[in-house]
Order: C-alpha cells, then sequence, then structure tokens
C-alpha cells in the first residue's frame, strides 16, 4: 500500500509581482520534496517558475550555511576565513559592537540594512522596528521602484490599477517595460486565456528581443531610455487620428486639450529618430491600441531603471486615459496593486517610534556612503556598523567598486544574516545562518494581483537556522529594546496586523495558510469613480515637486526627458541589465542547475557591431566606463538595434573573468524626483581581451561559483 502524499500550503516569498500560491511535498518534518503551483489560487492559477519548482534544491542545498560564523581572516576568501561559534557568542558580539559604536559615534552610526531577499512583511520588515527603537540611521529603498513609483502616481495618484485577472479579458495587451516570461510567468498564462477565446494579440516594448517579445505579434524595438518619445508619438496619433475618447477625456483628466496642443510636433517621425523604431511601426501600434477597446497596458519595472523613468512612466500611463481605456472590463493598465492593502504595520515595523530627525540613507548610495561621501552622510557620523538582512549588497547595488571599498574598510563592523556565503556575507565579520521561507511564519501582499496570502513553516529549520525575527528578538534583548513587538512570536505579528488593519484572523493555533481578497471591485480598480488626486481625476500634468529630488526642467506633460546617459564617440554603446531567466538578482545563483542554463556571463552585441569591430561568438572582451571594466564573452545577437549592449542578469563578481561584476559599471546617481538606482542607464565602450590575458585568467580561474571575491582589490 503506497503512503498518501501531504502537500502544504505556501506563497512564493521572492521579488517578483506575481507572489504565487504554491503546494509543498512534505516527506518529513526537514525535508520536503516536490514544489508546485496552487491550483486553487484564482490568479496564479497553478503556474509557477522553473526556478520556484526546484526550491528543494536550494532548501536543502550542502552549502548552505547551518551556524553561526566569526571572520578569522582576510575578507572577501569565503569559508576559509571563517570559524563556527555559538549563537550566543555571535549575537552577544553583534549588540557589543553595536553598543560601543553608538556609545562613540552617536546611534545613526549604526545603519540596518535589507532589501527583498523576502517579501514577507514580518521577517523583511522587523529590522526597523530594532532601526526605529534603537534610533539608528534610516533607509530611502531605492534599488527598485522608486522612480516607476512616483512616475505612475503623478498621473493616477495611487500605485493600483486593473486587476491582472483581467488579462484573460482583454484583446490586446501590451507588455512594456517588462519581461513576464522571465519575471512572472503568470501575465503570459492569463494572456494565453484571451488570446485562446477571442484572439488577442500580443505587443512588447522592449529594446530587444526577450522571450516574451518572441512571442509578441509586433516587437517595438525600442532604444533604452527613449520610451516617453515612443508613448507621445502614439498620443499624438491618437489625437489626430480621432482615437481619443472625448467624452472620457472631459470627465476624468485635468487638461486634454492642452496635451494635445503639447504633442502637435510629437509625431512619429520625431520619435522614431529618438527611439530608432521605424515610423510604419510607430503607427501600426498607434492604431492598433487606438482601435482596440478592451486594451490591458502590463507596464513592468524597467521604467524604475532610468534618469527619465519617472516621466517616461508618466508618458506611458497617459495612453489609456486617451483612448477610455479604463472604462472595460480587460482594458486600462497595471503596474502594481500594492497600494491596495492599507494595512497597520505599526507593530512589525515600530512605526511608532519613528523619529523623523533621524537621518535616512539612500540604499542604492551605499558605495559612496561607506567612503564617506559628506553630501550622503550630512552632519552625521560615518557608518561604523551594519546589520544585513534580505539583499547582497556587493553584488547588487550601484558602483561596485565603492561598494567593495566601503566594507574592505577596517573600522566597520558587519554582521550578515544569509542562507548561503554570499559575496556581502563573505565581508562580514560574523555571519548568522537564515531560515527560508519554508521554515517560518510570514504573510505576504502582492503587486501583480490583489490577494493577501498568510503562509507558516512548513518545515522545521535546519541545523541552527534562525528566522530574521528570531535574530532581532534576540539582539533586541541585548541592546535593552522595550517595544513590544520583540515580545510577539512570528505568527503572533501576523494575527496583530491583521487584527489591527480591521481583519478578524482568530487566534488560528492550528497555524492555518489562508489568503485574503483585497480586490476594491470593478469601478475602484478601473478609477471609474475617480483617480486618487483631490479633483479625482487623471493628471496630464505632473506636479513632480511632491517628492525630495524633483529636478528644475522635468517635463510637466508628457515627453521625452533628455538626461539619460546617452552614447558618444567615447561610450558608443548603451547597456542594458536586463533579469535572466533563472536568476532573480542574485537569488538562485548558487543553483546548479541556474548556471547550467546561462552558463557564463555574455554580453549580446548586434552582428553588425561584431563584424565592425573584428568580434567572434564566445571571444573576450572587455566593457568599462569611467567607473571600471568587466571582462565576459560576446554572443551576437540580432534581436536589438546596433549600439546596444544587453548582460542578463546579476551574476557574482567571481564569475567575471577579472572578477569584477556588472554592477561594476552602474551609476549610484541620485535620480529624480525620489532616487531610485539608475541600472539600465549605463554608456560604455567595448573592446577586445587580450587572448594571453584570458588565457592567464581562466588558467588560473576565477574559481565561480566557489569564491566569492576574487583577490584583486
Amino acid at each position: 500500500m503506497t503512503e498518501s502524499v501531504q502537500w502544504a500550503h505556501s506563497t512564493c516569498p521572492h521579488d517578483c509581482p506575481s507572489t504565487c500560491a504554491l503546494e509543498v511535498e512534505v516527506v518529513d518534518s526537514k525535508t520536503i520534496g516536490r514544489v508546485r503551483g496552487r491550483k486553487g489560487h484564482p490568479y496564479t492559477d497553478g503556474v509557477i517558475c522553473g526556478k520556484v519548482s526546484r526550491y528543494a534544491d536550494r532548501v536543502h542545498h550542502p552549502n548552505r550555511l547551518m551556524q553561526p560564523l566569526k571572520r578569522v581572516g582576510p575578507k572577501g576568501m569565503g569559508m576559509e576565513s571563517y570559524t563556527p561559534i555559538s549563537w550566543e557568542q555571535a549575537l552577544d558580539e553583534t549588540a557589543t559592537a553595536f553598543q560601543e559604536t553608538a556609545k562613540e559615534f552617536g546611534s545613526e552610526s549604526v545603519w540596518p540594512y535589507f532589501y527583498a531577499g523576502t517579501m514577507g512583511h514580518v521577517q523583511r520588515d522587523g529590522i526597523d522596528r530594532l532601526r526605529h527603537e534603537m534610533r539608528y540611521s534610516g533607509q530611502h529603498s531605492t534599488f527598485c521602484i522608486t522612480l516607476a513609483d512616483s512616475g505612475w502616481n503623478a498621473g493616477t495618484g495611487k500605485k493600483r490599477g486593473t486587476d491582472g485577472r483581467e488579462i484573460a479579458e482583454c484583446e490586446l495587451l501590451v507588455v512594456w517595460g517588462g519581461n513576464p516570461v522571465n519575471t512572472q510567468i503568470n501575465v503570459m498564462h492569463q494572456f494565453q486565456k484571451a488570446r485562446r477565446a477571442r484572439n488577442a494579440k500580443l505587443v512588447v516594448v522592449d529594446p530587444y528581443r526577450t522571450d516574451t517579445a518572441e512571442k509578441a505579434d509586433l516587437h517595438l524595438k525600442l532604444r533604452p531610455g527613449t520610451d516617453g518619445a515612443l508613448a507621445c508619438a502614439v498620443m499624438h496619433v491618437l489625437f489626430e487620428e480621432d482615437y481619443a475618447d472625448w467624452d472620457y477625456l472631459e470627465q476624468y483628466t485635468d487638461c486634454p486639450q492642452e496635451l494635445r496642443e503639447h504633442l502637435k510636433h510629437r509625431d512619429p517621425q520625431w520619435a522614431s529618430t529618438k527611439t530608432g523604431i521605424p515610423v510604419s511601426q510607430i503607427l501600426e501600434f498607434a492604431r492598433l491600441y487606438g482601435s482596440t477597446p478592451r486594451s490591458f497596458m502590463r507596464i513592468g519595472y524597467g521604467f524604475t531603471r532610468s534618469r527619465n523613468g519617472a516621466t517616461a512612466m508618466h508618458s506611458v500611463n497617459s495612453l489609456p486615459a486617451i483612448t477610455g481605456a479604463w472604462k472595460y472590463k480587460g482594458g486600462g493598465a497595471l503596474y502594481g496593486n500594492t497600494e491596495l492593502y492599507q494595512l497597520n504595520k505599526t507593530m512589525i515595523c515600530g512605526l511608532d517610534l519613528l523619529d523623523p530627525k533621524i537621518r535616512i540613507l539612500d540604499q542604492s548610495r551605499i558605495g559612496p556612503i561607506l567612503c564617506g561621501d559628506a553630501q550622503d552622510l550630512g552632519t552625521g557620523p560615518p557608518v561604523k556598523a551594519m546589520l544585513i538582512q534580505n539583499t547582497n549588497p556587493m553584488m547588487v547595488a550601484p558602483e561596485t567598486r565603492k561598494v567593495r571599498q566601503g566594507f574592505m574598510r577596517d573600522d566597520l563592523f558587519i554582521c550578515v544574516h544569509e542562507q548561503f556565503m554570499t559575496e556581502t556575507a563573505a565581508m562580514a565579520d560574523i555571519v548568522l545562518p537564515a531560515t527560508s521561507f519554508l521554515e517560518h511564519d510570514d504573510y505576504y501582499t502582492a503587486s501583480g494581483h490583489t490577494f493577501l496570502q498568510i503562509s507558516p513553516a512548513v518545515i522545521e529549520p535546519p541545523g541552527e537556522c534562525r528566522s530574521n525575527h528570531e535574530v532581532l528578538q534576540q539582539l533586541g534583548t541585548r541592546l535593552g529594546v522595550k517595544h513590544p513587538g520583540f515580545q510577539m512570536t512570528a505568527w503572533e505579528l501576523v494575527l496583530k496586523t491583521l487584527a489591527d488593519s480591521g481583519f478578524e484572523a482568530g487566534n488560528n493555533p492550528e497555524k492555518r495558510s489562508f489568503q485574503i481578497d483585497f480586490d476594491p471591485g470593478f469601478e475602484t480598480s478601473h478609477y471609474l469613480d475617480g483617480f486618487e488626486h483631490p479633483d479625482g481625476r487623471f493628471h496630464f500634468r505632473a506636479d513632480w515637486n511632491q517628492w525630495p529630488f524633483a529636478a528644475e526642467g522635468m517635463p510637466q506633460l508628457p515627453d521625452h526627458w533628455e538626461v539619460i546617459d546617452e552614447a558618444d564617440s567615447e561610450k558608443p554603446f548603451r547597456l542594458v541589465t536586463a533579469p535572466a531567466r533563472w536568476f532573480l538578482n542574485s537569488t538562485f545563483t548558487e543553483l546548479e542547475i541556474s548556471r547550467k542554463k546561462h552558463s557564463t556571463p555574455r554580453v549580446k552585441l548586434h552582428p553588425q557591431d561584431c563584424q565592425e569591430m573584428g568580434f567572434s561568438e564566445g571571444q573576450g572582451v572587455r566593457i568599462g566606463n569611467e567607473r571600471g571594466e568587466v571582462q565576459l564573452e560576446v554572443e551576437p545577437f540580432d534581436g536589438m538595434q546596433p549600439g546596444i549592449a544587453v548582460v542578463e542578469s546579476i551574476w557574482p563578481n567571481s564569475a567575471f573573468l577579472n572578477g569584477h561584476g556588472i554592477n561594476t559599471l552602474t551609476s549610484a546617481e541620485v535620480a529624480a524626483p525620489n532616487g531610485g538606482a539608475v541600472y539600465h542607464d549605463t554608456s560604455v565602450w567595448i573592446r577586445p581581451l587580450d587572448p594571453l590575458v584570458r588565457n592567464k585568467q581562466c588558467n588560473t580561474g576565477t574559481q565561480w561559483p566557489h569564491s566569492p571575491v576574487d583577490p584583486q582589490r
């Protein structure tokens, strides 16, 4: 007789809009088997990506950290520099370092640092409770969403949009600024329903032919950073060829006549010179969009990675307001739904302790900050101690050389709480072993749909792994914290947050998983009861001054803002560092199956560029600018315009021929109006790599994936 398989419900915790509902095979109290999508979820509908379907490989990976470690050797060398210690010693030394640092330099010299390694609110955001209690430096989280958020909200007033389930009801899906085949597969699953039901069309706007673009009826290959120009030309056609819904415009928007006049000279020919897209394709797209009432725009995070990303997002987001696509089921637009969840997170984040006078540091500027940039530090002290959870800045932060330089300081104490010996962990004085999402309790909101999902632990933690919340509790005890949030379990914090937010979850002693649908209904999600501005209208005229870093010259009306890092004779290529299919930022790079899928870092170059520069398949090249250089292989690729270089994924620095990763080249400049890392806004030169140099490097080995950081500093 066969033993029945036990399946437990869970939720994918990774930084992806889909936030997929999962079913996890529980082999025993410490072991999982298969991971699959949960069929009962109304949006994710049993579909998950290949990365997460192999999650057992990650949970049970032989290189997972299982006990606390203390560095006894040089920074950056990995496990060989560490010796095991007890949890008591690790926490005692960390607490002592924080206390002594705060006593000598002031509390703001300690900087708790985190981001989106888990999207669970308890385990991700609890670090703010410690921050506020101890008066440590604050964090402006700018890695991902700030630029696009401000552009979207400038028009609609709030970060929400059409329910993602309505993609299945559309007649036209426009994917702009994203690659859902790689990054949120459920969009494509919903679109296939529309394709089968009514032969819905797919348009993809992306600088290169992605896996999503491969499936498109029309792919608009524009130059990076010119999205605003394309959107303006489309709007020009919509107005001039009578696709505009004037009844809707007069009722729901602020200045349609002014906008029409503004766009008179922003025609397809003008846009073609900016974007490189043929006039015929711009017209084809504009007419298709204008003639399709149920047009759904799925707008991605690509906008948040360019200096003009906010104004470009505002321009693109203006399109459905002109055609009145918001009126129709299966029409409108979705960028994110995070502001649907009006949750009271006081207990998790310690918001009742927040002091606005405490300085706030920009996470994207970690390199300049740790190198002592006076403008970043202001009147406060240098950063002398850090607790890092849920992020890997040695790989993902801009200006990697400065990040490395800052971490190499002898006077900087670093405690990293991680699942693996990442390149950031390899810089730490103390490394603490962390749980995975299957080993702790939490709840999750979503960006791509409307559900809040509550997910208790599925298995027990392996070895001596402890959750983020447990570490904060135990560290807080040593630091003398008093906030009641530190006295509660993670599950109690989940239930308390729901109760404080007006939801009756009960005691739920069995720790059952469940979900709450925050769908506000058709009228609200389509803004038919008004946009989220005091006048209830969509704003074509943007007020950028509501954000702290608004720049002079930001166009108020939709436009192409010419502030990007343009290519020139010295740096003739525009670099795009797009997401890969089998990595998620720096996560999953430790898995053999993911590494086999992607093999090695490569730069995609147009065959014309390869021919002109004498490059062949697999040839080693140097890519550089004023911030440094990286070395990798060439891949000829005709799916983009000449003059563009595409490097997919954030590979470990050690995977590159010279040990320096792609974010060596990206700028930590503060982008208007609200900050943000401009990862896709980089101009570079490309030169051949001396074969003798490459052979020497290959013979000595870059040591990928074993050595986190190369010894060349």
